[in-house]
């Protein structure tokens, strides 16, 4: 019997400490809120950049367009969409790792999409919706990570 009533004491002394293991972590309820739904929009987005990513290389590979349309296209068109088919899944795969790196490298994928659309128009689709898409889902990014960063204080 005093084996086992200091075996119980030492097992919750050990739950007590801190630890660096999640699922042993006390965790109150305010401070998983908006962390769980910064962890979920950056999942959504990284699901939405994912297809964006994909449809860049549909573009490359000629599976939307004729076979030999990329090639036919200028240069400065070529090296915007190889651009996109890179960063968009290189920040994907950021967004859904729920990242740090991952939510500045979807804020420059998103923003040389918008500075382009703006300047070369002709290369980069951008019109009043998607632009203002984009901006909503900035909008809503960087408040969603500034409640979550108020959580933590």
């Amino acid at each position: 019997m005093f084996r086992n009533g200091n075996q119980n004491s030492s097992t919750q002394a050990a739950r007590e400490y801190l630890s660096d293991r999640i699922e042993e972590r006390p965790v109150a309820t305010s401070i998983m809120r908006w962390s769980f739904v910064l962890t979920w929009f950056m999942r959504v987005l990284a699901i939405l950049w994912i297809m964006k990513g994909l449809s860049a290389w549909a573009v490359i590979l000629g599976v939307w367009t004729p076979v030999g349309h990329f090639e036919g296209r200028s240069t400065g068109y070529q090296a915007t969409i190889i651009y996109f088919a890179l960063i968009d899944l290189i920040a994907a795969v950021g967004l859904w790792m729920a990242s740090t790196w991952g939510g500045i490298m979807w804020l420059l994928a998103i923003m040389s999409h918008l500075i382009l659309a703006a300047f070369f128009p002709g290369i980069v689709s951008g019109g009043v919706m998607t632009v203002a898409f984009f901006l909503t889902l900035i909008a809503v990014y960087l408040g969603i990570s500034w409640l979550a960063a108020q959580e933590n204080r």
